[in-house]
């Protein structure tokens, strides 16, 4: 079995699957735009958008790149060879769920530390006969504190 039909074969199983949605019924035929050939390719065959991290990592004659000798080179090589960026495993949305439920634990548990589990004050605050010895401290104006004054000395 040619490497160029192991890549079809995987892109087919992983990103060609006909979706649920594409059975609903519509009022009007949906129009599908075919993809233009990019002129400057020629006739450079058209090769799937497959990661070569997601290919089989035995069978290959350049087992480190996955792939064999004479095999054509995907025009977005860069992207899609082993050292391009990592394929997620988990699909964003997923993704995001699974994040906003770790955050919303972090903050719950934050709130159940602050107003569940603080002890009540273990002694009554003290209470001052005479609104709080307002006169046996000497009244208001004697207990104001002072204000700042610039005094220079000389």
């Amino acid at each position: 079995m040619s490497s160029l039909r192991i890549i079809r074969n995987v892109a087919y199983r992983r990103h060609l699957k006909p979706s649920p949605l594409a059975s609903r019924a519509y009022a009007t035929p949906a129009t599908y735009k075919q993809h233009e050939k990019d002129p400057q390719l020629g006739d450079y065959p058209e090769l799937p958008w497959v990661s070569n991290q997601e290919l089989p990592p035995r069978g290959w004659w350049d087992q480190q790149m996955r792939r064999n000798f004479g095999d054509p080179i995907q025009e977005y090589d860069e992207v899609l060879s082993m050292w391009g960026p990592d394929t997620p495993p988990v699909a964003p949305q997923s993704a995001l769920f699974q994040l906003s439920l770790a955050i919303s634990a972090f903050v719950g548990f934050g709130f159940l530390c602050k107003y569940a589990l603080v002890p009540d004050r273990p002694t009554v605050p003290r209470e001052y006969p005479f609104s709080g010895l307002v006169r046996e401290l000497g009244g208001l104006e004697e207990n104001k504190a002072r204000e700042e004054t610039e005094e220079i000395d000389e």
